[in-house]
């Protein structure tokens, strides 16, 4: 596919939906002045279960892949402990794991080549002698005030942080020149770590490298999509029941488009998702009421869509379903791997491992003060006989002729 496209055709594919670009200049000197594939990296640390939000970036990977770049992923394994042990050690291996069978399994349902695909792990090459060297040199250069500042919309902020939090921002920039690329791929919301890998790497004799940012999508509730709030987002594995139930509940304000999740979730994943899997020009269908009986609405293009919802021409009734319809249909093919997959079922249970649960305690009945020997202070055992230092004004014996003996029910009985 990539052979068959204009130079320019690829770099319009590449920049398609991005937010924004850094150092443009670097990105089209490797096209039409080096001549060759364009070596961009994306990480992701490897902390909760990935959700529909991943599509995002998927998206763009894909995007990459078709336009003949060689696309290095990055499974931030250590990353993921760095920040405020998100990702315990112990379950690190396993999530990484997890995080390959779902990043190949999306890309494949995407009807792109991952012939150019390479996923690394990164305590594979982040523990070694040389990489830390690098990082103490970085750290001698980068001050706590701006690893903090770099981090600030990425890393876990807490009250008293942690060292390792400024660590993951070094780290992050680091890994552009361990992992040999010319550009680094990520969220927005990484755009301060992005300034200061730009700034920072020159300064220990590495160059400089360009970086392209995707939009933040706003989760099912207005906000962040993300993997530590439940309402938030979509499991790639969640069962077509489920994300009935949590569109419906999605965020979701009629006529207004801006911080609309849905509405985003069409533009950047649903509309492109088609184009790749069918080779042309996107389109999201919004079926009408049954009564009405007339013409599927049938978009193109994200503006005219807007505009519809805008004069309440697509309510977030008539929206919620159609985007319902496509994502399980998106999902269809990831799902049926999984089920297919018994080593990647393994995985999952060992990555994220389903909360003990914990059994409620017993809690010693109170019998009240008209128990006999509850003034006392003497306990009943299971044989029937008591103790306590009352025990003889209320101990029967533990069989029964002695009991009557006791309770001196022979000398009472009618002759």
């Amino acid at each position: 596919m990539a052979d068959l496209m204009s130079t320019q055709d690829r770099l319009t594919l590449i920049k398609q939906n991005l937010q924004e670009v850094l150092r443009e200049d670097i990105i089209e000197d490797v096209f039409f002045k080096q001549n060759r594939p364009l070596k961009i990296y994306w990480g992701t640390a490897t902390t909760g279960r990935p959700h529909c939000g991943y599509f995002v970036p998927m998206v763009k990977l894909a995007h990459f892949l078709r336009a003949g770049c060689t696309v290095k992923i990055l499974l931030a394994d250590i990353h993921g402990f760095l920040d405020n042990l998100k990702a315990p050690i112990e379950l690190v291996k396993f999530r990484a794991e997890y995080y390959r069978f779902v990043i190949i399994s999306t890309l494949k349902s995407l009807n792109v080549p991952i012939d150019r695909l390479v996923i690394v792990l990164g305590s594979s090459y982040q523990l070694s002698a040389e990489y830390t060297m690098d990082l103490f040199r970085l750290s001698s250069v980068v001050s706590e005030h701006d690893s903090k500042k770099a981090g600030s919309e990425v890393v876990k902020q807490v009250a008293n942080p942690t060292l390792s939090g400024l660590i993951y921002p070094l780290m992050q920039t680091l890994d552009e020149q361990y992992l040999d690329v010319d550009v680094q791929f990520g969220g927005v919301d990484q755009r301060k770590i992005f300034a200061l890998a730009s700034e920072a790497l020159p300064k220990i004799n590495y160059k400089e490298r360009a970086h392209m940012m995707n939009p933040m999508v706003p989760g099912l509730s207005g906000g962040k999509m993300s993997s530590s709030d439940p309402d938030s987002k979509i499991d790639l594995l969640d069962p077509p029941d489920v994300v009935e139930k949590k569109l419906k509940k999605a965020h979701c304000v009629p006529k207004e488009v801006e911080g609309n999740g849905i509405l985003s979730f069409v533009e950047y994943v649903l509309l492109p998702v088609d184009g790749l899997k069918n080779d042309r020009k996107g389109r999201f269908v919004v079926e009408r009421r049954k009564a009405e009986d007339r013409e599927p609405l049938v978009y193109e293009d994200i503006a005219t869509l807007k505009s519809d919802y805008e004069a309440d021409t697509v309510t977030p009734q008539l929206l919620k379903p159609a985007i319902t319809k496509a994502l399980i249909e998106l999902l269809k093919p990831i799902q049926a791997e999984y089920q297919a997959s018994a080593e990647w079922q393994d995985i999952a249970n060992k990555a994220y491992p389903p909360p003990e649960v914990k059994k409620k305690e017993k809690k010693p009945k109170n019998l009240g003060t008209r128990f006999p020997g509850a003034k006392a202070g003497v306990e009943a055992k299971p044989d029937g006989h008591v103790e306590g230092n009352s025990k003889d004004q209320v101990n029967l014996g533990t069989d029964a002729e002695g009991a009557m003996q006791n309770l001196d029910i022979q000398s009472q009985a009618p002759s």
